[in-house]
Parts: C-alpha cells; sequence; structure tokens
C-alpha cells in the first residue's frame, strides 16, 4: 500500500504531484471543494467530489474508487476533514499540506472548467 490510512500523514505539494501526475499515477488527486472553486482553477487530472457531498453520503466518483487518494482543498482545511471520513470508509488517503494555494505558489500547472489556465478563489 502506498499511503497509510489513518495515519494522519500530510504530502508536500511536490510530493502530491509526484504521486498524481503523469500517463500511470500511483494515485488519485481528490479535489474536494465546492463547484464554483472548483471551476475557477483546479489541478488538471484532478477528480472532483466536494467534501459537502461526501459527508452527505454521496458516492465516490468512478476514477477515485478503489484507488489510493490524494486529497485537497483550498488551504488544507477540509482536506483533512475529508482524509478522516474517507479513512472511516476504509479509504486509503493523505491530504495535501496547504492546499491549492501551495499548489500554485509552487508553480504547479491550474486550470479552469474549459482547460484554460485557472486561478485559485
Amino acid at each position: 500500500m502506498f499511503l497509510h490510512r489513518g495515519s494522519g500523514q500530510r504530502l508536500s505539494v511536490d510530493e502530491a504531484w509526484t504521486r498524481t501526475a503523469g500517463s500511470c499515477p500511483e494515485a488519485v488527486l481528490l479535489d474536494v471543494r465546492e463547484e464554483p472553486e472548483w471551476r475557477t482553477g483546479h489541478a488538471p487530472g484532478a477528480v472532483h467530489a466536494p467534501l459537502t457531498g461526501l459527508a452527505a453520503g454521496t458516492t465516490m466518483p468512478v476514477a477515485a474508487r478503489g484507488r489510493p487518494l490524494v486529497v485537497i482543498c483550498r488551504s488544507g482545511h477540509r482536506s483533512q476533514q475529508a482524509v478522516q471520513l474517507l479513512a472511516e470508509r476504509g479509504a486509503d488517503a493523505v491530504d495535501v499540506r496547504g492546499g491549492m494555494i501551495a499548489w500554485a505558489a509552487a508553480g504547479l500547472p491550474v486550470i479552469d472548467e474549459r482547460g484554460d489556465g485557472g486561478s485559485i478563489a
């Protein structure tokens, strides 16, 4: 297993990029921000599953089911909540320290809903 279920481990944005990018990533980048935030800017290849939906019991997107998860939000607070929720459901998940703010600050790619250059709301 690549991650440590329930360990409280947090990844840097560079570690998250390494584990979720490329043609055969070892984990899925799961963005738990709300729809307006997602549309404005998200990481390429990320899967969207808002924390409010996960907390309400919505099912995990197909692309993320049964895969190790690297969970990201705007700053790192909601992703920690999501990791705890997902771990309770048996998922292998860790969160990204600093969230999308740190992601963008590190110069990692951000796209909007059309695939153009995005921004972090």
